[in-house]
C-alpha cells in the first residue's frame, strides 16, 4: 500500500506543548545553543535519540508488574537471560544499566595504554570508553561508508583487507575486534551477513576475540533480509542468530532494539574474560543477576526482545525513515543514501556548503531545526568526532544531522511536519551561519559544550 500505517494501536497518549519562535529563540540562547541542554517539554518533536525513548507495549507494561526485585537470583533475571539466549548464542550474560556500562566493563578488562581496538565505526560512548583506558579506537569502514551519495546496500561493512593489514602490523596491541550493527555514526547503515562472517574470520585468523556492538541488531537483520542475496525467504530471528554465530561476545543497549527505557548487557563466551567482567560488574553495577537494573526492567527487556523481531513492525520502522528521506530529497535536502533504519541523516556539510566543517554546519542545521519548528535532533560530525584526546581538533569525515525516530512514538503526520520545517529552512539556508565553541569538556564535548553563533 502507498500509505504507511503504524502496525499498532495507541492506548496511552502524552500531550505535546506547542511553542512559538520567540520562545524557542530565548530557550536556545539560554541553553548555549546545545540541544542537550533543552528541557524536553520545550521540544515539539524530539528526535535527539532513539535510545530509551520507545513506547512500551501493553505486554511490556504487564511484564513490569511481574518484576521480582530480589537482590540475588530473581526470576526476572532468568526470564531476561532466557530471552537473550534465545536470539544470541553466548554462555555468559551480564546485565548492565545501559550499553555504555557494558562497554566500560569490557574495556576496563581489555583496554589500556598502547592498545588499539578496530571497528567499522565506533560510536561516541564506545570510543570514549576505549580512550578513557588510554587505548585508541580505530575506524576501518569501507570507502562507500564515507560517501553519503553512494548507494552501496551495506555501507556499514568493515573493510576486511584494511583490518587484516592493521592486525598484521599492530596485532600485539589489539585486544579484540569490534563491529557495530547498524553503523550509527555512518548513517545507520547496515552490515551484511557476508561481511560479519568475513570480519570474524579475519579476527580469528589473528587470534583476536570478535565482539559485536548489537544495539540495532533487528534493524540490521531486516536489512539483510531485504538486500542480501539468498536471505529474502528467511525469518529475521534466524538471520539474527547467524549474525552472532561467529562472534565471541556482544555489547548491547536494550534502550534501542529491545523497546526498553533502560538497560543493556555484556555477553561473552570466554570463561576467564566473563569472570573478570563479572567482578567489575559487581564493583560498578551490582550483583550479576540484576546488574544495576530493577527486576521489572529485566522483564520489560525480555518481552521487548520477543516484539522487536516482528517483521510487520520492522517493515514499518524502515519505511518511515525512507519516507522522510524521499520527501527531503525532493526539497533538495541531501541525505545519506540509502536511508538507514533508526534515523534520517541529513548531509549538513553539503546542504550548508558555505559553512566550513570547523564552524560546525551540523550544529547550525540542528539549531535551525529547533528554532524553526521545535524539532530536536543531534549533530553527528565535527562537534561529536573532531575532538582528540591530545586537545587538537580536525574535521570529521562527514558532518551529518541525525533525526533518530523513537520507536512506536510518532505518526505519519509528525513525519510530514518534520518535512514542512525543512522546507522552510531550505528556502533560507544561505542565511544560516556557523558556530564557535566557547567552552568544552575534555571528552564527549557534544553533550555539554557551550556554543555561540558566528
Amino acid at each position: 500500500m502507498k500509505t504507511i500505517i503504524e502496525p499498532f494501536r495507541i492506548k496511552t497518549v502524552e500531550p505535546i506543548r506547542m511553542s512559538t519562535r520567540e520562545e524557542r529563540e530565548r530557550l536556545m540562547a539560554a541553553a548555549s545553543y546545545n540541544l542537550f541542554n533543552l528541557h524536553s517539554d520545550d521540544v515539539i518533536i524530539d528526535l535527539l535519540t532513539d535510545s530509551g525513548t520507545s513506547a512500551m507495549s501493553a505486554a511490556q507494561q504487564s511484564a513490569l508488574m511481574g518484576g521480582d526485585e530480589s537482590y540475588a537470583g530473581s526470576p526476572s533475571f532468568f526470564r531476561f537471560e532466557a530471552a537473550v539466549k534465545t536470539l544470541f548464542p553466548f554462555k555468559h550474560v551480564l546485565p548492565a544499566h545501559q550499553g555504555r556500562a557494558a562497554e566500560a566493563i569490557l574495556f576496563s578488562v581489555l583496554g589500556g595504554k598502547g592498545r588499539s581496538v578496530p571497528s567499522n565505526t565506533h560510536f561516541d560512548t564506545t570510543r570514549a570508553n576505549i580512550e578513557a583506558t588510554g587505548a585508541e579506537g580505530v575506524d576501518l569502514v569501507i570507502a562507500e561508508g564515507l560517501d553519503p551519495e553512494s548507494l552501496h546496500p551495506f555501507k556499514g561493512n568493515m573493510d576486511t583487507q584494511r583490518l587484516d593489514a592493521f592486525l598484521t602490523a599492530n596485532g600485539a596491541g589489539v585486544p579484540c575486534v569490534m563491529l557495530t550493527v547498524t553503523n550509527n555514526a555512518g548513517g545507520g547503515q547496515p552490515v551484511s551477513l557476508e561481511n560479519i562472517r568475513a570480519t570474524a574470520a579475519v579476527a580469528h585468523k589473528h587470534g583476536k576475540p570478535f565482539i559485536i556492538d548489537g544495539c540495532r541488531f533487528a534493524e540490521n537483520a531486516y536489512f539483510i533480509k531485504l538486500r542480501e542475496p539468498g536471505q529474502a525467504g528467511r525469518k529475521v530471528e534466524d538471520i539474527v542468530r547467524d549474525m552472532f554465530a561467529d562472534a565471541d561476545g556482544m555489547t548491547m543497549s536494550a534502550k534501542k532494539d529491545a523497546f526498553a527505557n533502560i538497560g543493556g548487557w555484556l555477553a561473552l563466551n570466554d570463561d576467564a574474560l566473563a569472570q573478570a567482567a563479572r567482578e567489575r560488574l559487581i564493583l560498578t553495577e551490582g550483583f550479576p543477576t540484576y546488574g544495576g537494573l530493577a527486576g521489572r526492567d529485566l522483564d520489560a527487556i525480555a518481552q521487548g526482545l520477543k516484539e522487536i523481531v516482528d517483521e510487520d513492525y520492522l517493515a514499518y520502522r524502515l519505511r518511515t525513515s525512507a519516507y522522510i528521506a524521499e520527501r527531503l530529497e525532493k526539497l533538495d535536502v541531501p541525505t545519506v543514501k540509502p536511508s538507514g533504519g533508526h534515523a534520517i541523516f541529513v548531509d549538513a556539510r553539503r546542504f550548508l556548503s558555505h559553512i566550513p566543517p570547523l564552524s560546525y554546519p551540523g550544529q547550525s542545521l540542528a539549531v535551525a531545526l529547533y528554532l524553526e519548528g521545535g524539532i530536536r535532533s543531534c549533530e553527528i560530525g565535527t562537534v561529536m568526532f573532531g575532538q582528540h584526546p591530545d586537545g587538537t581538533e580536525t574535521a570529521a569525515p562527514m558532518d551529518l544531522v541525525r533525526m533518530a525516530m523513537p520507536r512506536r512514538v510518532y505518526t505519519q503526520s509528525h513525519a510530514d511536519y518534520v518535512v514542512e520545517v525543512f522546507e522552510r529552512i531550505a528556502a533560507r539556508k544561505s542565511s544560516l551561519r556557523g558556530f564557535k565553541i566557547v567552552w568544552q569538556p575534555q571528552r564527549m564535548r557534544h553533550f555539554s559544550a557551550r556554543f555561540a553563533p558566528l
